[in-house]
């Protein structure tokens, strides 16, 4: 990521909404300004004087020529700042961040071959996008959806998907175990995935057995969101690297 591509912005928020108690779509004007699927802005909704110190790295979630969406959990002061604001209020965005899917590198990989994207939990938020992006370069991708209960914005999801697999621990809906349990990578020529550590490691063990090529989206604390601080570095098969920075989509094999 070239950190002269990424920019400071203020927008208008046009509208935030629960999908959960504790799971915000925060919708704001502007259109994605070129960014990939995958990567992520800054988020701030207040003063340089006032707190939280730190902006809040947030996945971008879905967008289109007018609006940006962004979907995150509630977990801290920051959050909830950003969840308790109105329509036509402002809020300071820095990015696009990060390193995302590379949809050419995707399509040729996959080549003849379907794609499967898949998800757990929050981990779903960025992959929205990436849907969306598929679908419109003709590859509509497989979506696999994990939740521990109650799904939550799978709806949004539908237009963009080939089918849609789900599973909850619960057996709330669909499948009761792991998203893991639905994946057979196999039938696959890359597998795409975002979530927790544990459902991404499964995902990668599984696509290595089957020697499917697979791409993951790490979820990692940011503090600066440009590789300076080195807050968010992890240990990889080539060396120390920022997830901010260098990710947070890598090769599965150089994370796990």
């Amino acid at each position: 990521m070239n950190v002269q591509s990424c920019k400071w912005e203020q927008a208008a928020v046009l509208g935030s909404e629960r999908l959960a108690p504790d799971i915000v779509r925060l919708t704001v004007a502007g259109g994605p300004a070129g960014a990939l699927p995958g990567q992520f802005y800054m988020l701030r909704a207040w003063q340089g004087g006032e707190g939280p110190f730190l902006s809040r790295p947030i996945s971008l979630h879905d967008a289109d020529a007018g609006t940006r969406r962004f979907l995150f959990q509630i977990k801290g002061a920051g959050t909830q700042r950003l969840a308790a604001l109105e329509a036509g209020w402002p809020l300071t965005l820095t990015g696009p961040l990060g390193n995302g899917f590379a949809l050419p590198d995707v399509l040729q990989t996959a080549g003849d071959r379907p794609v499967a994207v898949v998800g757990g939990g929050i981990g779903t938020a960025p992959l929205l996008y990436l849907c969306r992006r598929l679908h419109a370069a003709g590859k509509a991708p497989d979506f696999f959806a994990g939740f521990r209960d109650e799904p939550y914005g799978l709806d949004a999801f539908a237009p963009f998907a080939g089918r849609t697999a789900l599973a909850t621990d619960s057996g709330a809906a669909g499948h009761r175990g792991l998203v893991t349990d639905l994946l057979e990578p196999a039938a696959y020529g890359i597998v795409l995935a975002c979530g927790p550590e544990p459902m991404l490691r499964a995902v990668a063990a599984k696509c290595k057995a089957a020697g499917t090529p697979c791409l993951v989206s790490l979820e990692k604390r940011m503090a600066c969101g440009l590789g300076a601080c080195l807050g968010c570095t992890i240990r990889t098969a080539n060396g120390p690297r920022a997830v901010c920075k260098d990710g947070p989509v890598f090769f599965a094999g150089e994370v796990f």
